[in-house]
């Protein structure tokens, strides 16, 4: 059964996160992500389920390693400075193909920074964001509901693939409200059994050794080998994007998350005035759509990213278009947020250029 209600992202998320299932949830308060902490603590309590306000982020992110272990949904949240505190223990949760699901609901940066919107926490979501070679799957929401539907999917792919994933959102997504269409959770029916891997299954004959410590010569080479083939898998079976407007478009502009509604916007207003542009939203910030972007750049000239970061997306939005195309930016930082009327000054700007200059807006 359906219902429509009027929510805040942080509380849709964790909504969401009851749901589908979650029984531990651990955390640490910083905003702008605290209404997913606080009201995770009515809810779990609610629910009889447990939720853990811990004495610091690293000893969030270790919970959520014993629960995990033992093979129950589990979840944290924070923000950047919170996030970069649990990278030691995503790591580990990743060497020990452990699922857990988190949300890092981004802030101005770096540092200790401020509480206004960003995704400067681009690399650090993408890029594993903790030692060794390893991937988190990544999804960038856009609007509320997106925020509820993609916390479903996160848990599922994370058991799926013993993998941690992740919701990279920012603090206008987190703080906005928005009619949300709540729905019933639907077990996919297609995730394999912990049963071989968790710990404290009586029906488990052998003894179980849950580590990321491989320390015998060639042992941690052939692990990340194999784990390499689970992302591989995961590249060729989790994309997500959308294109809009992609079929007549001269240009391309590159967004997600809230840098996404507003560049839409100003496709919009592009469009009235007589420009041709498209817009292409990655949904999935790793695996990145890196199959579509290149395929469009063998008829697309000029791309540009939007983006609230002085420009991260833009290196994988270059390594998809292979040099094929020019790539631009427009970025802004610390928690400035794109403006319609100026995208679309730097789309006239771009299509009346010549050569190969990358154009900034900064």
């Amino acid at each position: 059964m359906s219902e429509r209600v009027l929510m805040k992202g942080n509380e849709a998320i964790g909504e969401a996160a009851v749901q589908a299932g979650c029984q531990c949830y651990f955390g640490y308060p910083i905003t702008p992500q605290n209404e997913l902490t606080a009201y995770m603590s009515k809810r779990m309590i609610e629910e009889g389920r447990v939720f853990i306000q811990s004495e610091s982020e690293i000893a969030a992110i270790n919970m959520c390693f014993g629960a995990a272990a033992v093979g129950v949904r589990t979840m944290t949240s924070s923000s950047g400075p919170g996030i970069s505190l649990k990278q030691e223990g995503i790591s580990y949760l990743a060497g020990a193909e452990l699922p857990i699901f988190f949300v890092n609901v981004m802030r101005g940066g770096p540092g200790l920074g401020n509480i206004a919107p960003s995704q400067a926490d681009y690399f650090q979501c993408t890029r594993g964001g903790g030692h060794g070679d390893y991937r988190t799957i990544v999804y960038a929401p856009s609007n509320v509901q997106e925020l509820y539907d993609y916390t479903f999917l996160g848990f599922d792919v994370a058991d799926r693939y013993r993998n941690p994933s992740m919701i990279a959102a920012d603090g206008i997504l987190g703080q906005m409200m928005e009619p949300l269409v709540l729905h019933d959770y639907k077990d996919p029916g297609d995730l394999p059994s912990k049963n071989a891997w968790q710990l404290g299954d009586p029906a488990t004959q052998e003894p179980i050794w849950m580590t990321s410590v491989h320390l015998g010569e060639g042992k941690l080479e052939a692990h990340n080998l194999e784990l390499q083939k689970k992302y591989d898998t995961i590249q060729a079976n989790e994309v997500r994007f959308e294109e809009t407007m992609i079929d007549d478009a001269d240009i391309v502009i590159v967004a997600y998350g809230t840098a996404a509604r507003v560049a839409k916007a100003a496709m919009v207003k592009a469009r009235a005035e007589g420009i041709k542009v498209g817009m292409f939203r990655p949904i999935t910030l790793w695996p990145f759509p890196n199959a579509p972007l290149n395929a469009l750049a063998d008829r697309i000239e000029n791309f540009l990213t939007v983006e609230m970061s002085l420009g991260q997306m833009i290196e994988d939005v270059r390594l998809a278009t292979c040099g094929k195309s020019r790539v631009h930016l427009h970025g802004r930082t610390a928690g400035g947020v794109p403006v319609e009327d100026d995208i679309v000054d730097q789309l006239k700007k771009i299509l009346a250029s010549k050569g190969d200059e990358i154009i900034r807006n900064f």
